[in-house]
C-alpha cells in the first residue's frame, strides 16, 4: 500500500538512530511498529511473552542485525539500557484479555510500572498504547480526550478498561513526580494484516467467517457503531506523536472518524469476498459499547495527522492476508492428513 504521508516535517524532528524497546512487539500492532522503527535505522529490541504475539509476525525482521527478540513478561522487572520505550504489551481483544483477567490487569498496571521505572532510570522517552476503551460505553459522541468516560469497574471487560485507565494515571504521576518524558495514545478500532484469526475482533471475525462460508455472527441487532483505522495510518500517528515538538504529554486519540454500523461492516465484507455467508444475530455481550468514534481534532491540529486509507482499501489488503493464512492452514492440514 502506498505511503500517503509527506513525512518530511516529521523526519526533520526525528533524533538520530536510537536504541528502542518495544514491549508487545510480536503482536499485531507491535510487529508493524518494529518494522517501521528498524527500517528507519534504529536498533530495536522486541520484548514479548508470546501469549498472543507470534514469532511469524517478526520473520522479515530477523535478518537485521539491528533487531533482536527477548521472550519476557513485563509483569516481571526488566533491565535494558534504552533511549525509548513503546509499551504495547497487553492482550487487546476481549476473548484474550478475559482469558486471564488478573494477568491482564497486572500487565497494564505492574507492567507499566516496571517500564516507567526503566524509563526513569535511563532517562528514556516512553510511549503508552492506551485505548478507546477508557471511554467505556460513552454518553458523549464522538469521544474527545476531555471526556472522562462511562466505564464499569465491576464486569468482564473491567480488567482491560480499568487497567488501561490506571496505566494512564501511572504515566501522569511519573511525569509530574519524576519528570519522565511520556507520550500516550488512545487507540480506536484498528485492523490490517497480522491480526489473529481467533482474536475475536469484529473485522477479523467477519473476514474469516466470510472466507469460510460460515454464518457471520453479529451481536445485538448490528446497529452499534465502530470506526475502523488501518494499521499503517495508526503507526504513522504513533511516530508523529513520539517525535512531535513541542512534546504532547496528555492523551491523544488516534483512529478513523468514519463511522459504520457493525451490520454495514458485515455486508461490506460479504460483498468484497463474494461470500455466500448469512448474517445471524446473537445476544450483545455485557458492557459492549453502543457507539465508538474518535474526535481527532487534537491529532489534526498538533500532529498534522489524519487517516488516509479508506475502509475498502484497507479491507482489500486485510482480506488478502487472511486468504493467504487460511489457504496455508488448509494446506498444512491436508499434508498432515496424508
Amino acid at each position: 500500500m502506498k505511503n500517503i504521508f509527506d513525512t518530511t516535517k516529521i523526519i526533520s524532528k526525528r533524533p538520530p538512530a536510537r536504541r528502542i524497546l518495544v514491549a508487545g512487539g510480536a503482536g499485531f500492532l507491535g510487529s508493524h511498529l518494529c518494522e517501521r522503527l528498524v527500517h528507519e535505522g534504529n536498533t530495536v529490541i522486541c520484548v514479548d511473552n508470546f501469549s498472543t504475539g507470534r514469532m511469524e509476525n517478526l520473520s522479515d525482521l530477523l535478518r537485521f542485525d539491528t533487531f533482536s527478540v527477548i521472550q519476557h513478561d513485563i509483569v516481571d522487572p526488566l533491565e535494558l539500557p534504552v533511549d525509548e520505550i513503546y509499551n504495547l504489551a497487553c492482550p487487546a481483544s476481549p476473548p484474550h484479555y478475559q482469558a486471564d483477567p488478573i494477568h491482564t490487569l497486572k500487565t497494564s498496571v505492574i507492567g507499566s510500572l516496571h517500564l516507567l521505572e526503566l524509563a526513569r532510570k535511563h532517562q528514556a522517552r516512553i510511549f503508552q498504547a492506551s485505548t478507546s476503551e477508557v471511554y467505556g460505553d460513552p454518553h458523549v459522541h464522538p469521544q474527545p480526550e476531555a471526556y472522562w468516560g462511562n466505564v464499569n469497574s465491576f464486569g468482564p471487560r473491567s480488567c482491560y478498561d480499568e487497567g488501561k485507565r490506571s496505566a494512564e494515571t501511572l504515566f501522569y504521576d511519573f511525569h509530574h513526580q519524576h519528570g519522565v518524558d511520556i507520550r500516550i495514545v488512545r487507540i480506536f478500532n484498528t485492523y490490517g494484516p497480522r491480526m489473529r484469526a481467533d482474536d475475536g475482533r469484529v473485522v477479523s471475525n467477519f473476514i474469516v467467517q466470510a472466507l469460510r462460508g460460515d454464518d457471520i455472527t453479529v451481536y445485538g441487532d448490528g446497529s452499534q457503531t465502530r470506526s475502523f483505522c488501518y494499521v499503517d495510518d495508526l503507526i504513522e500517528g504513533f511516530c508523529r506523536l513520539m517525535y512531535n515538538q513541542p512534546a504532547i504529554r496528555t492523551p491523544v486519540n488516534l483512529g478513523n472518524p468514519g463511522e459504520f454500523t457493525v451490520r454495514e461492516l458485515a455486508q461490506q465484507i460479504i460483498r468484497m469476498t463474494g461470500s455466500s455467508s448469512k448474517i445471524v444475530h446473537r445476544p450483545l455481550p455485557t458492557d459492549d459499547p453502543r457507539q465508538r468514534r474518535p474526535d481527532i481534532s487534537a491529532a489534526k491540529r498538533d500532529l498534522d495527522w489524519t487517516p488516509g486509507v479508506a475502509l475498502t482499501e484497507g479491507l482489500t489488503s486485510t482480506i488478502a492476508y487472511f486468504e493467504h493464512q487460511l489457504s496455508r492452514a488448509d494446506g498444512e492440514f491436508v499434508e498432515a492428513a496424508q
